[in-house]
């Protein structure tokens, strides 16, 4: 039995400033093979507004983050859709750490609460926006504001500039810690 291709390849390599986590590429992600692709997604416009990145990258450019230190991938790398259409067993948090633990970011920023969630073992009230507690031995975790245009009523782009603080101030490497 061959094992499952992920939905879209992870962009991870070792000395990484920053590597964002999504729940599952959305349909029209998936469809277009390039993360946070549906026009009504704010990932890319809050990541330059942030100063994460120095122009706005447009979905389809999305391996040139690995040029400034930042990588992405998802919780579930064989599912695609909202958060309310994945499969029940969809999320792998012990994937997600072993890929992340291989490359050793110094941060990990997850882009809504869902998948902060599934990896912390928390439910999703008891989680705050920004740096969060978490798993020892791993990178600093942080918990964005998801940018789906589904999620506006929760909208607030603070935390994704606090980010942008950090990772314009912390020297690479550093991890915050």
């Amino acid at each position: 039995m061959t094992p499952l291709e992920p939905v879209l390849p992870d962009v991870l390599r070792p000395g990484l400033r920053l590597v964002f986590c999504g729940s599952a590429p959305g349909a029209v992600s998936a469809a277009r093979g390039a993360y946070y692709a549906h026009p009504g997604n704010r990932f890319w416009r809050v990541l330059h507004e942030a100063g994460l990145t120095p122009r706005r990258l447009a979905p389809a450019e999305y391996k040139l983050l690995l040029d400034w230190g930042i990588g992405l991938t998802d919780m579930a790398k064989h599912a695609s859709g909202n958060d309310d259409q994945l499969p029940p067993d969809a999320y792998d948090p012990a994937g997600f750490a072993a890929r992340i633990l291989a490359v050793r970011p110094d941060a990990v920023a997850f882009t809504a609460k869902a998948p902060a969630a599934a990896f912390l073992g928390r439910r999703t009230s008891a989680i705050g926006y920004g740096r969060v507690e978490g798993a020892p031995d791993f990178p600093p975790v942080w918990v964005m504001p998801s940018t789906s245009g589904q999620a506006s009523r929760f909208w607030d782009d603070r935390p994704w500039h606090a980010l942008g603080a950090w990772f314009r101030a912390e020297p690479p490497g550093g991890g915050g810690t």
